[in-house]
C-alpha cells in the first residue's frame, strides 16, 4: 500500500514509525514531515491545509490510504474531499470533527447525551464573561472555543488570573477567530487521564491509558503547553476506574454517536478528570494526542495499518489489540522561550547515540546536521518493566541530547 501521513509533529513521526513496521506499507510519505520522518519516509513539500493539493497528489500518485495527524485538516474537511474522490482516509469527516473544532459544540453534545462533564456557559464578550463569573466560585476555567494548538485554556485560581485571561481572549484577541466565543467551565478537582479510542462508526475501542503533563515547569507550574511529556499506562487508571469509564463515559458516547446525524470514524481522544464523583470529560480531540501517541504506540504490538483498515471498514474487534505490558515514559524537549515563543536554528547533538526512541517534532536537517525548528523539538520515549525503570532510561537518554536553550521537565511520570 502507498500511505500518506499528513502532519509534521512528534505525533506524526510516531505514527510513521509504527506504520513503517507494517508489511502492508510499501511506500510511505509524510506531508510536510520533519527531520525524523525523513529518515523512514519521503517528506513532501505539501501543506496539509491545502485540501485541493492533497487530493490532487493522492490522485496523481495512486495513494491508497491517507492518515490525518493534526486536527486542523480534519476540521477543514480533508476526509470529506478525499472520500468523495474514492481515496480511503483515516479520520472523522468535517461534521464530526467539530467535537474538537468547537468547545461549545462538544459541550452541547455531552449535555444532550448525559455524558458527565463540568458545568459551563458560553460568552462572546468580556462584559458577558464578567456577568457569568459573578455567580461562579474560583477557580474557574476559560477556554477559547476554536482550535488554539493546545494553548487556549486558562485555569484561573485568582481574580488576577481571570483578568489576564479575559485580556488575552477579548482585548488582545490572542487566538483570533478561535477566541471570538469563550467557554467558561467549573473547575474540576481530581487526576487527569488521557484515553485514545478507535471508533468504527458504532463502537469505541479504547487503547491503553496515558497521563499527559501540560504545564511547562515541574510540579505543574507555569503556562499550559501542547504537552511536555507523557506516561503510559496512566498509573492512576486502575481496573476499577476503567470499568467506571466504560460504563459512565464510553457507553453514553456510543449512544450519542448513534443518535447524531453525523458518523464518527477515526480516533476519539478523551481527556478525563477522575473526580470524587466519578470520571468526567474534560475535552474531546478527534485525532491521536501529542505527546500521548509517543508513549502509547511504542507499547502497541498490533499492526497499526490493519487497525486503521478495520476501523474504516467497520470490522474492528477488541481482540485485534495486543499490548506490551511494559511502561513507556516520554519526555519532551522544548526550545528556549516556549510556549510563548520558540527558538529555531540551534544545533542538536546526541540524538543518534542516546540509546532510546526519539520522535522528532520541531526539527530540520541541513548538510547532515540536525537543528531546532519549533517550540517542542523532540521527545525521548523509553520502555521499562516498571515506571521507575522507564523514567531512568528516558532521562538518561534525554540528558545525552543537547541544544542551546533546551527546556525539559524532570517529573514526567512522577
Amino acid at each position: 500500500m502507498k500511505i500518506l501521513i499528513l502532519g509534521n509533529g512528534g505525533r506524526e513521526h510516531a505514527i510513521a514509525w509504527k506504520i513503517a513496521q507494517s508489511p502492508k506499507c510499501t511506500r510511505l510519505q509524510v506531508a510536510p514531515g520533519n527531520a525524523g520522518t525523513k529518515e523512514i519516509a519521503e517528506n513532501l513539500a505539501l501543506d496539509p491545509m491545502d485540501v485541493s493539493a492533497v487530493v490532487k497528489h493522492c490522485k496523481d500518485n495512486q495513494v491508497d490510504l491517507v492518515v490525518v495527524g493534526p486536527e486542523a485538516p480534519l476540521v477543514a474537511g480533508v476526509v470529506d474531499r478525499l472520500e468523495a474522490e474514492g481515496i480511503r482516509a483515516f479520520g472523522p469527516k468535517q461534521a464530526a470533527a467539530e467535537l474538537e473544532g468547537s468547545k461549545s459544540f462538544s459541550k452541547r453534545f455531552m449535555e444532550r447525551h448525559f455524558i458527565p462533564t463540568a458545568g459551563y456557559s458560553e460568552v462572546a464578550s468580556q462584559a458577558e464573561a464578567r456577568e457569568q463569573l459573578k455567580d461562579m466560585q474560583l477557580p474557574v476555567v476559560l477556554k477559547a472555543d476554536g482550535l488554539a494548538a493546545g494553548k487556549g485554556v486558562y485555569i484561573c485560581l485568582t481574580e488576577a488570573d481571570v483578568a489576564e485571561a479575559l485580556d488575552d481572549l477579548f482585548v488582545k484577541e490572542r487566538f483570533g477567530e478561535a477566541g471570538k466565543l469563550v467557554v467558561i467551565e467549573e473547575f474540576m478537582e481530581g487526576t487527569e487521564a488521557s484515553l485514545l479510542c478507535f471508533c468504527d462508526g458504532k463502537h469505541l475501542y479504547p487503547m491503553e491509558s496515558a497521563k499527559d503533563h501540560k504545564r511547562i515547569f515541574d510540579h505543574d507550574l507555569g503556562p499550559n503547553t501542547g504537552g511536555m511529556g507523557c506516561v503510559s499506562p496512566n498509573p492512576e487508571v486502575t481496573d476499577r476506574w476503567m470499568k467506571m469509564i466504560e460504563r459512565e463515559i464510553l457507553f453514553p458516547i456510543e449512544l450519542g454517536f448513534a443518535a447524531e446525524p453525523w458518523e464518527f470514524k477515526g480516533i476519539l481522544f478523551i481527556g478525563l478528570m477522575l473526580t470524587g464523583d466519578g470520571p468526567k470529560v474534560l475535552e474531546f480531540n478527534v485525532r491521536m494526542g501529542d505527546p500521548e501517541t509517543q508513549s502509547v504506540l511504542p507499547r502497541l504490538k498490533s499492526d497499526l495499518v490493519e487497525l486503521i483498515e478495520k476501523t474504516i471498514d467497520g470490522k474492528l474487534r477488541k481482540s485485534d489489540f495486543k499490548w506490551d505490558r511494559k511502561v513507556c515514559v516520554s519526555v519532551v524537549a522544548a526550545s528556549k522561550g516556549y510556549p510563548l515563543t520558540s527558538t529555531k536554528g540551534c544545533l542538536i547533538e546526541g540524538v543518534e547515540s542516546c540509546g532510546e526512541l526519539v520522535f522528532h517534532a520541531g526539527t530540520k536537517s541541513e548538510d547532515g546536521k540536525l537543528f531546532t525548528n519549533g517550540g517542542r523539538v523532540l521527545a525521548v520515549s523509553a520502555l521499562g518493566s516498571t515506571l521507575d525503570k522507564a523514567y531512568e532510561k528516558a532521562y538518561k537518554a534525554m540528558d545525552a541530547i543537547q541544544f542551546e536553550g533546551k527546556q525539559i521537565r524532570r517529573d514526567i511520570g512522577k
